[in-house]
């Protein structure tokens, strides 16, 4: 029944939507994009007659004459909200179990494929956490999974199921099934929570310290999603604890008793201060049990039972902030109402069990709200008002997600300039008004900075606009000149990190057509371009005896730790940026992990013998560290038994040429593009294959400006990186190629290799292997070609002369 618009008598036969459009009412319209989107919901405001309409929304479908905008960067930058910490815990060095998880399946096309995380054994021995896909039949145990890791054997990948809702993969010969979001082999899950805990606590403790003497209670909050975990009842319906609340009464209990904190609890019972201090807050469930108990259930937020126990918050919540109650750590649903916050959390802990997402804005804005004191005033300043959350994962993914909920809730896009940027800046009219820039000047300047290439037609910033903003020389019309530093200001939050390279200074490095053609470049080229092959000879015993020593001396295999990271998130037009502001370690005692075969394992690294691998192992005597953490120990070893059998080899070794049809042709050097940066790393040559030589060193420089300033040196190349010679070390590139004509006439060939230094006690053990086999290389290509290595050109210049 349309009452509105029908005649009553009692209005003399009028209806009250004329007395209404008489008063000409302002109409506010809360979240347009719900109520005011159809021509009817349209025609019924206009019926209104209203003297102006005004909407009130962060994502508007229809923008009618922008007046103010305030979203979440504006929010932080005005310092309206609390300032973010983000603490992640990570742990290092703890490889010692097969670990899977489950990230996505897909069945979209044959064959259907799941994505999985598992750690990966790279090729220089180190293992990474990785993302691979993977079909029915895969056996995690093959190298292009796992790296051929041995704690993979028998995890052949059986099933995967893409119904929605019970997705999973099971494996032919492991019982396990993991579910969307699962994982095994992770660290255990209670010992992560409880060093959540405990870093919360902490946390709270610290900022107890701070701001207990300026009156602010500090509250923490802390999400589970099984309420079991912390507060269940017996048969009797009596409540008893969860494993949450007496993990958090130990480590509360701990903590309280550091020196540090120890004014915060004088005149307390350190015993049992811990009980009084943590509360819940769950949904209850109006039925009752066989005694008349109520009884704790989860909840999702929306029944009848979770709103009585909002109200149970909303009711105590200005309580909480007095120091007469105890209660200082609230644990509560993670399914909790959008609508409850309280301005003095200043800790929020997430301790689900299960793999439910929670946006990482809801889990923040429990505790954005400025906090206030005993006398409810709020107090500003980020020097007090810091959120710390306990993230389930690093503090880099905590940002990355949360840059990207922002983006797509609200329409902010990071790193563009939108037309309305400006608006907001403000114009002073007199010592005592002042007026806003306004939409359509901000569209105007927009226009400009996309006219000038500053920013594409999307409003993405370009690096002439981070030159321009860098250098200084950002050009406004005449117009906006007043508000150039205003400006400058908003564009630089926008544009990020200004650090770039100069465009204009990069140049493709053209060959030289008038040596590279030359019959001398090409008789200096036939002399050098020929690849060999080698053959090596060393000592068993000295190898191992060696060997023994270094992994006795510089073996370093801790117990795995965890990592805890704390880093402040800065909230700007630019994106959400981390800067880590503390890191701590503590170990974990790894458990239940099986020994791997390490002398199997390493006789496959190294290609030693068993008798070999034993008798190093055993001369170290280092044995123990390969229980304290078995792949640490194993990667470690592997290393400095292969970086021993390297230097042992050089000293036997035996170059061979393998023919004359192999060998590096001289038009690679027309096949691959050279680059430089002008001023930084290239100067012009008029002697060399290419107009410019690109150079990595001042040393390098000062070598080719002394090439082209002798008579004697008639041509030379600084050798391309594909100019490769095989070593036992790896792959070896020398510096130059040099003809040199002495007197005008004796023509003399080189290979030269600059070094800072010319002792060889000052070089790496490596690179001093290199070098030498790089001597031993072209010793065997015969062609009279010299090698030498030299750090200065005067030196140099006296080995031809």
């Amino acid at each position: 029944a349309n009452i509105i618009h029908r005649s009553h008598d009692r209005m003399a036969g009028a209806k009250p939507i004329e007395y209404i459009q008489e008063t000409n009412p302002i109409v506010i319209v809360d979240e347009p994009q719900s109520v005011d989107t159809t021509p009817k919901s349209k025609e019924a405001i206009r019926s209104l007659n209203p003297l102006c309409t005004l909407r009130y929304s962060a994502t508007h479908i229809d923008k009618h004459h922008m007046l103010y905008k305030l979203d979440s960067v504006d929010a932080y930058e005005q310092k309206l909200v609390k300032q973010i910490e983000v603490a992640g815990i990570e742990v290092k060095d703890g490889h010692n179990k097969p670990y899977i998880k489950l990230l996505s399946v897909n069945n979209k096309k044959s064959p259907i494929t799941a994505k999985i995380e598992i750690d990966c054994r790279m090729k220089n021995g180190n293992i990474k956490r990785k993302s691979v896909v993977v079909s029915s039949g895969a056996d995690l145990l093959d190298a292009k999974y796992s790296g051929g890791r041995d704690i993979y054997d028998g995890y052949i990948i059986e099933d995967i199921y893409c119904e929605k809702g019970n997705e999973y993969i099971s494996f032919t010969s492991k019982p396990e099934i993991l579910k969307l979001g699962q994982a095994i082999g992770e660290i255990d899950p209670d010992e992560y929570k409880r060093l959540q805990i405990r870093k919360t606590i902490e946390e709270h403790l610290d900022k107890e310290m701070r701001l207990r003497p300026r009156g602010i209670k500090v509250l923490s909050l802390f999400f589970i999603d099984k309420v079991a975990n912390y507060r269940w009842y017996d048969k009797d319906g009596n409540p008893q604890k969860g494993k949450f609340a007496l993990m958090f009464e130990e480590e509360y209990a701990r903590a309280i008793r550091k020196p540090k904190y120890s004014t915060l609890f004088e005149g307390t019972d350190l015993d049992t201060v811990a009980a009084g201090v943590h509360n819940g807050y769950f949904a209850v469930d109006k039925k009752k049990d066989a005694s008349g108990n109520e009884m704790l259930k989860d909840a999702s937020g929306k029944t009848a039972a979770d709103e009585s126990a909002y109200n149970l918050i909303m009711k105590d919540k200005e309580k909480l902030l007095s120091f007469d109650s105890k209660l200082k750590f609230i644990f509560s649903h993670s399914a909790l109402k959008e609508g409850w916050d309280n301005p003095n959390v200043f800790q929020i802990c997430t301790l689900n069990e299960t793999n439910s997402v929670i946006k990482k804005r809801q889990e923040i804005g429990r505790g954005l709200r400025i906090c206030v004191n005993q006398d409810g005033e709020r107090v500003h300043g980020f020097e007090v008002n810091t959120l710390t959350v306990m993230a389930n994962e690093s503090y880099e993914q905590f940002a990355q997600a949360l840059q990207k909920e922002i983006e797509q809730e609200e329409g902010i896009k990071f790193g563009v300039v939108e037309e309305h940027l400006f608006a907001n800046i403000v114009v002073p009219i007199d010592d005592y008004n002042n007026e806003y820039l306004g939409v359509d000047a901000s569209k105007k300047l927009w226009d400009h900075l996309k006219t000038r290439g500053f920013i594409d037609t999307k409003g993405k910033v370009q690096d002439s606009l981070k030159t321009a903003l860098k250098s200084g020389d950002l050009e406004l019309p005449e117009e906006f000149k007043d508000h150039a530093p205003q400006i400058a200001a908003v564009l630089k939050k926008v544009s990020g990190n200004l650090n770039i390279k100069n465009c204009d200074d990069k140049k493709k490095v053209s060959l030289n057509k008038a040596v590279f053609l030359s019959p001398e470049f090409k008789e200096l080229w036939d002399r050098i371009k020929y690849k060999t092959t080698f053959r090596v000879n060393f000592d068993v015993e000295a190898l191992a005896t060696k060997c023994a020593e270094e992994i006795k001396a510089n073996l370093q295999v801790g117990k795995a730790r965890f990592i805890y990271r704390k880093a402040k998130a800065e909230i700007d037009r630019g994106g959400v940026q981390t800067n880590v502001v503390m890191e701590s370690a503590s170990v974990y005692e790894s458990r239940a992990f099986e020994l791997p075969d390490l002398i199997t394992y390493l006789q496959n690294e190294t290609n030693l013998t068993r008798r070999t691998i034993v008798k190093i192992i055993n001369d170290s005597g280092r044995l123990q560290s390969f229980k304290n953490n078995p792949q640490k120990f194993i990667e470690q070893v592997s290393t400095i038994i292969q970086h021993q059998m390297r230097l042992f080899v050089v000293d036997g070794i035996k170059y061979h040429k393998i023919g004359e049809d192999h060998f590096y042709a001289q038009e690679l050097f027309s096949d691959n593009e050279l680059f430089g940066y002008l001023q930084k790393n290239m100067v012009e040559s008029q002697k060399s294959v290419f107009d410019h030589v690109v150079y990595d060193s001042d040393v390098e420089l000062e070598f080719a400006t002394a090439f082209e300033r002798s008579d004697d040196i008639k041509l030379y190349v600084k050798l391309p990186d594909w100019f490769k010679i095989d070593t036992p070390l790896g792959t070896y590139n020398p510096d130059w190629a040099v003809l040199i004509e002495v007197d005008g006439k004796e023509k003399l060939y080189f290979v030269v290799e600059t070094k800072s230094t010319l002792f060889t006690d000052a070089l790496r053990p490596t690179e001093k292997a290199k070098i030498s086999c790089g001597k031993e290389h072209f010793k065997a290509l015969g062609n009279d070609v010299k090698f030498a290595v030299t750090n200065a050109f005067e030196d140099f210049s006296g080995k031809y002369v």
